[in-house]
């Protein structure tokens, strides 16, 4: 085929460390030659291993329709020269495993040459010798013993007869830190007919006798010839990845780079939208925290100040202030009916008299509770929403009866400094009636014209005895101990069939 088989392509990526894969296309003009030399079938397809000699093949696969497992295989058997230099400690580790049981002996063959430019004589020597003496318990390897010299220097004698020389030794590795035994001949390899039959039969009687290896020693690890320096690893992987952006860019098709491309801009899109939110988000927060100064100025001259310690708080609130929202048509929906599950909206029955101090004292009330993220607080004006409070009341149990519309205390009746606490998924409330101060219960006891079937808890909304701020602020007095009631789920819940419209 003209072009190059996926399978071929993944094989190649796989092994990319170990050998170097080509392709040839044999309805080329050319090819004859070849195909002729290495007498290929050129009618199905073929794999072909060269070594250390290129004029053969070292092994061959030829077969129509191969599958992915045969050339892994096939790949695998042949996956080391016939005689590898060892060039780092990872492939050192490969070629000569350790011994993992007598059945599972490992040996290795040995050649400590000094490196040459051209191959010399004792390194062909070692090549054919390793040709033909090819064995499952035997592999063959060589260093270069000026490039690994302290791995070499363990293993050749201290004398001058090995100087400038090569020298053979035949080793097994016991364990992972580089314990070995090893046998090194006598005399320097020269490659002559006496020197191969000198480690012939040292093979030969290993395999009878595994006690032939007398001598021991530690081996150091192999420098890794091949490494680049940190910089030049750099340099070559910004280049490569440079080149294939390039051509990627200018040489492929555009719509191959439309993923690419999708990609990198939501990236950018989600990038800058979290960015744009969150400088928004935070001039919301500095918005919040430098109110007017009318505000500032209001909120000084009617309260002070609350200071909480660790004890009587049990999450340290995170504002210096207290967020009240109205709860009017508009927020009704969002701050009561769609409520979150889990969360609460505290709401305050106030009227626009007292809207000021209770507010005020509302604050104080519930500000060590303003630490949890799932309450909400919120305040409700009676002289707007008075039949929707007053429908609410009616499910709880042990509220005042609501008289009827001919009561001429219909429009008196007196619910501010009530509290709700309102769960808007479950449909329930918790109910806090404010308690009479002392001051209150005074200026109550000198008026006549009370009217004997309110409630307890309750008083009118323009009182004709002129109650003053301090005691409307005491309708709150004990509200802090109703809200942890609340927190620890011991209040009383008064449940309804569905939130009625606020109008």
């Amino acid at each position: 085929m003209p072009v190059v088989p996926l399978l071929y392509k993944l094989t190649a990526f796989a092994y990319k460390d170990y050998l170097s894969f080509g392709y040839v296309h044999v309805g080329l003009r050319g090819t004859e030659e070849m195909t002729r030399q290495y007498n290929v079938n050129v009618y199905a397809p073929a794999i072909l291993i060269f070594k250390e000699h290129i004029n053969k093949p070292a092994d061959v696969i030829q077969a129509r329709g191969m599958k992915k497992q045969v050339i892994d295989d096939f790949i695998t058997q042949n996956k080391y020269l016939l005689a590898a230099r060892l060039t780092s400690q990872k492939l050192f580790h490969e070629l000569c495993p350790v011994k993992r049981s007598h059945r599972q002996r490992k040996y290795c063959v040995l050649l400590l040459t000094p490196e040459a430019t051209k191959l010399s004589k004792p390194f062909e020597a070692f090549l054919s010798f390793a040709l033909a003496n090819t064995q499952d318990t035997v592999r063959f390897v060589h260093v270069y013993s000026n490039r690994q010299q302290e791995f070499a220097s363990t293993l050749i004698p201290d004398s001058d007869t090995f100087q400038g020389k090569s020298a053979v030794s035949i080793l097994e590795r016991r364990t992972t830190g580089g314990r070995v035994v090893y046998k090194t001949l006598e005399a320097p390899w020269t490659g002559s007919e006496s020197d191969k039959f000198t480690l012939l039969g040292y093979l030969d009687q290993l395999r009878r006798d595994p006690a032939l290896l007398s001598s021991e020693a530690v081996l150091p690890d192999l420098t890794d010839e091949l490494a680049p320096i940190f910089l030049l690893r750099w340099f070559y992987s910004a280049s490569d990845y440079i080149s294939d952006c390039w051509d990627s860019i200018f040489h492929n098709n555009w719509r191959e780079m439309m993923p690419l491309l999708s990609l990198v801009f939501s990236a950018l899109f989600i990038l800058f939208g979290t960015v744009i939110v969150q400088a928004f988000s935070d001039s919301n927060d500095e918005r919040e925290s430098n109110p007017p100064d009318k505000e500032e100025a209001h909120e000084k001259a009617g309260k002070t100040e609350p200071s909480f310690t660790k004890e009587n708080s049990s999450k340290i609130p995170k504002k210096g202030f207290v967020e009240v929202t109205e709860l009017t048509d508009v927020t009704y929906t969002s701050n009561l009916v769609r409520l979150r599950p889990g969360h609460m909206n505290v709401v305050l029955i106030l009227s626009n008299s007292t809207k000021t101090s209770l507010l005020q004292k509302f604050a104080l009330e519930v500000y060590t509770f303003t630490g949890s993220s799932c309450l909400h607080f919120s305040f409700l004006s009676l002289d707007k929403h008075r039949e929707w409070l007053e429908y609410l009341l009616e499910f709880a149990q042990d509220a005042a009866p609501i008289p009827n519309q001919y009561d001429k205390h219909f429009m008196e009746r007196d619910y501010t400094g009530y509290v709700l606490a309102l769960n808007g998924h479950k449909k329930y409330f918790c109910l806090f009636k404010p308690q009479k101060a002392v001051e209150e219960e005074e200026a109550m006891g000198s008026c006549s014209d009370l009217d004997s079937s309110l409630h307890l808890g309750e008083s009118r909304g323009k009182s004709p005895c002129g109650l003053g701020p301090r005691p409307i602020k005491g309708k709150l007095s004990k509200l802090s101990l109703w809200m942890e009631r609340l927190l620890e789920g011991s209040l009383q819940r008064f449940y309804i069939p569905s939130w009625p419209e606020l109008d």
